[in-house]
């Protein structure tokens, strides 16, 4: 229990306190967060559908999707973005582009990658119903289980990168995409699996980089890999 709820307090801004923040509690949560993410995309998919059946324009209904995402999440993700953009994108060294992402503002590179997310995710999702969404955003979630899997350190010796790396072995990881995957199947025999195969390679790719241009994975690569999972996965199954 210590794990869900922290899975749901890491992921959605649901009013559940985590009562335990330790690294058995963070793989649990890394474990369930593609479930945290398919209640987040349910409560956000109701919400886009119900303003479409009331004469909403699709778009409009993918724009508020998107908006109402950032709100239920608290930009957390999406900033992790922005700063992994700008970090990534500054060409610096490791230690360089690990002080930069740690600034409070915003560059050029996490300007564009904002809007450019955004952008796709608001398109992607109002051509999208109900349960495609959901799938999108657990196969978006599993971002962050990549992210935390065995064999793939954190960048810094300190903050939430330094708590959750690693937290999760290879073959639970496995594991969970799998079952993800097969409810993909229930959705889109074809799109389905493949949206999920789509966003763990994403996510995988980004955190493959990270480890090569900054030592390993942080907070804000994280943040990065659940958005970009996210946005791939929308664009699989919106084609």
């Amino acid at each position: 229990m210590g794990g869900l709820r922290l899975a749901l307090s890491l992921f959605t801004v649901a009013p559940v306190r985590a009562d335990r923040v330790d690294r058995p509690a963070v793989r649990v949560a890394m474990l369930l967060a593609p479930a945290a993410g398919a209640l987040l995309g349910l409560v956000l998919a109701l919400l886009a559908g119900g303003l479409v059946r009331l004469g909403a324009a699709p778009l409009l209904g993918g724009a508020v999707l998107v908006a109402f995402a950032l709100l239920l999440t608290r930009g957390l993700h999406i900033d992790g973005l922005a700063d992994t953009a700008d970090g990534l994108g500054s060409y610096a060294g490791p230690d360089k582009a690990l002080e930069i992402m740690k600034k409070s503002d915003i560059g050029p590179f996490g300007v564009a990658a904002i809007a450019a997310v955004l952008l796709v995710d608001a398109a992607a999702a109002s051509a999208l119903t109900l349960a495609p969404i959901v799938l999108a955003f657990a196969a978006g979630r599993l971002g962050a289980t990549v992210a935390c899997r065995r064999g793939l350190p954190a960048a810094r010796p300190e903050g939430l990168g330094a708590l959750v790396a690693e937290t999760v072995p290879r073959w639970l990881l496995g594991l969970v995409t799998l079952v993800t995957g097969a409810l993909g199947v229930l959705v889109d025999p074809l799109r389905g699996p493949l949206a999920v195969l789509v966003a763990v390679l994403v996510a995988g790719a980004l955190t493959v980089h990270a480890r090569r241009r900054l030592g390993g994975v942080t907070g804000d690569v994280i943040g990065a890999s659940i958005e970009l999972a996210t946005a791939a996965a929308l664009t699989v199954l919106a084609t």
